[in-house]
């Protein structure tokens, strides 16, 4: 499996070369175009438990999609639902963990799961579960805005706020905390809330907040009581996925 990407920054599309035979797990909803002769399988990855609780608790689709190339290879194109980066991650049997609805693609070989990841998360990004992928090979990841990787030096240290996390290596120890404003704030909002990571391993950030986004369309769309309130909430759910 190799990835190609392009239209960095902001509208990236990733397009993945498969050999005879060769398989990539995709995101339901992510494939933009495909080769001749591909073949594609919806199903439950890991059967319904482990189905559902990727869907309920980790922001991914009920359903992946398995994607096969014929005799003489072949490719396809993948994109996320909000405008920005592509990222091909290469894991060498290590885990990475991803914030939800970032996950767009990954070899055959990765293996995805969705955790507790305590309650240190429960009031972040991550709603205090967690999407970890661990196994040999590439991880296709997507982020809001522009993408930043932080390579952190062993006991060096960064703080970022919730919304702006995208993945890091499980090598990365991470707690919460909160920075300013009332608890009571903190925990319906989420503002005042930053994670502190701290190496060694890579900590990727989004330069654009899914959740402002989500915040200013509630402030400029119609109620929920007139019709153009039910389009909000569709967008809105639809974005809060990412």
């Amino acid at each position: 499996m190799q990835t190609a990407i392009r239209h960095n920054p902001s509208f990236a599309v990733a397009r993945v070369a498969l050999a005879s035979g060769e398989t990539v797990r995709v995101e339901s909803g992510a494939m933009m175009a495909m080769s001749q002769g591909m073949t594609l399988q919806s199903k439950m990855e890991g059967g319904l438990l482990k189905a559902a609780k990727r869907a309920m608790l980790g922001g991914e689709s009920f359903f992946q999609t398995t994607y096969t190339a014929p005799g003489q290879g072949g490719w396809l194109d993948v994109a996320p639902r909000l405008p920005g980066d592509l990222m091909s991650i290469e894991l060498a049997g290590n885990g990475l963990v991803i914030s939800k609805g970032s996950w767009i693609a990954s070899a055959q070989s990765i293996t995805l799961d969705t955790k507790w990841g305590g309650f240190k998360n429960f009031f972040g990004a991550e709603g205090g579960f967690i999407v970890r992928a661990s196994g040999n090979g590439p991880v296709l990841v997507s982020c809001y805005g522009a993408l930043e990787t932080w390579n952190l030096a062993a006991g060096e240290s960064i703080t970022v706020d919730t919304g702006h996390m995208v993945a890091y290596d499980d090598s990365v120890s991470m707690t919460l905390r909160k920075v300013t404003g009332g608890l009571v704030q903190s925990v319906k909002s989420g503002e005042g809330l930053v994670f502190d990571f701290v190496g060694p391993g890579r900590v990727m950030t989004q330069t654009r907040n899914p959740n402002e986004l989500i915040g200013w369309l509630a402030s400029v769309l119609p109620g929920n009581d007139s019709p153009g309130g039910a389009v909000g909430g569709i967008v809105g759910g639809l974005i809060g996925r990412n």
